[in-house]
């Protein structure tokens, strides 16, 4: 009797091999490397949006904020990936077995599109969730303007709360507040 094929898997020191070869995005998830998709006007721009408006909000606060090209782990369950924004305060703690690899942010932010919002509020989430230092994390709409705004509480349960059109959006964590209008500057002109 023939036994089934076994499904392929990498390690993470194969995948980082991968990655600087290729000229596309991967993410590294259970020993299984997945493309990752490009982007759209909409996304882009509220990518550059949310950047923007934190790194003139942070000033000079010793925090960094992150492009999709800075690759994140998650240490305990090994995903690796490429969040739209990212933000680490203080000392940039690397990945012990890739220094191109941050460990450390306190946001995290997704910018939401059809083919990844499921997986952007659910898995990537579960996995975001057990960072250590991650104390929020931004799901933001490319549909209306609309930001999914998760803050760890102390008892390491989550907070949900959806921000909407004009309202502030207080990040505690960062102890900043931005501007929906900032942040959605352009992305629905025609």
């Amino acid at each position: 009797m023939n036994e089934p094929a076994r499904m392929l898997k990498y390690t993470f020191a194969e995948y980082i091999a991968l990655e600087e070869q290729s000229e596309t995005k991967h993410e590294y998830v259970d020993g299984e490397i997945y493309a990752m998709s490009g982007s759209t006007a909409r996304h882009s721009l509220l990518t550059t949006g949310m950047s923007s408006a934190l790194s003139q909000a942070l000033g000079a606060r010793g925090c960094r904020v992150f492009s999709p090209d800075m690759r994140i782990r998650v240490q305990e369950t090994g995903l690796a990936t490429y969040p739209d924004v990212s933000v680490v305060c203080g000392k940039l703690e690397f990945d012990p077995e890739n220094s191109n690899t941050l460990t450390n942010p306190i946001l995290i932010v997704e910018v939401l599109s059809p083919s990844t919002e499921k997986y952007d509020r659910q898995q990537k989430f579960d996995h975001y969730r057990l960072i250590p230092t991650l104390r929020e994390y931004l799901l933001i709409s490319q549909d209306e303007r609309r930001i999914t705004h998760y803050t760890r509480n102390e008892d390491d349960s989550w907070t949900l709360r959806d921000v909407r059109l004009s309202q502030p959006l207080k990040l505690p964590s960062l102890d900043v507040t931005l501007s929906l209008d900032d942040i959605y500057r352009g992305v629905f002109d025609p």
